[in-house]
């Protein structure tokens, strides 16, 4: 399990530095409402601040299916600062609770993180948790 939030990290790291994240729940819907192919994988974001936020949770669910539907692999992560400090830069305000890595142009999305989270996520389907859960390693 402790792999798979390293593995995330740096997965998150290198996108941005490719120019390859989407941030934010409706930029998200946005990218995978257009160009759902060039999705490579979505992290879901949430802390207890926003545990009840029903709209957030139906925002979930529908990002959920549309994954599914479309064979993206899919993590939740409980620590929306952390995500934040991993992204660097980001402002305050900015909504790190659905991030998307993306493919940039007609090429594949390649990194050797994103392989080790793809095989996570195909191991915890096999035991029936459809969207595992990580968590990021402390600074």
């Amino acid at each position: 399990m402790q792999f798979a939030g390293k593995a995330l990290e740096e997965l998150l790291v290198f996108a941005k530095s490719q120019e390859c994240l989407t941030v934010g729940v409706y930029e998200s819907a946005k990218v995978m409402n257009i160009d759902p192919d060039c999705v490579a994988f979505c992290v879901l974001a949430t802390d207890e601040e926003y545990e009840g936020d029903i709209a957030l949770q139906i925002h979930f669910t529908l990002i959920q299916a549309f994954c599914f539907d479309n064979g993206i692999d899919i993590v939740r992560v409980n620590d929306t600062q952390r995500l934040s400090e991993i992204l660097g830069d980001t402002d305050e305000s900015e909504d790190v609770h659905c991030i998307l890595v993306t493919n940039p142009s007609e090429d594949t999305f390649e990194d050797p993180a994103l392989e080790k989270l793809s095989l996570f996520c195909e191991e915890c389907r096999s035991f029936n948790e459809w969207v595992p859960a990580i968590t990021l390693p402390e600074r």
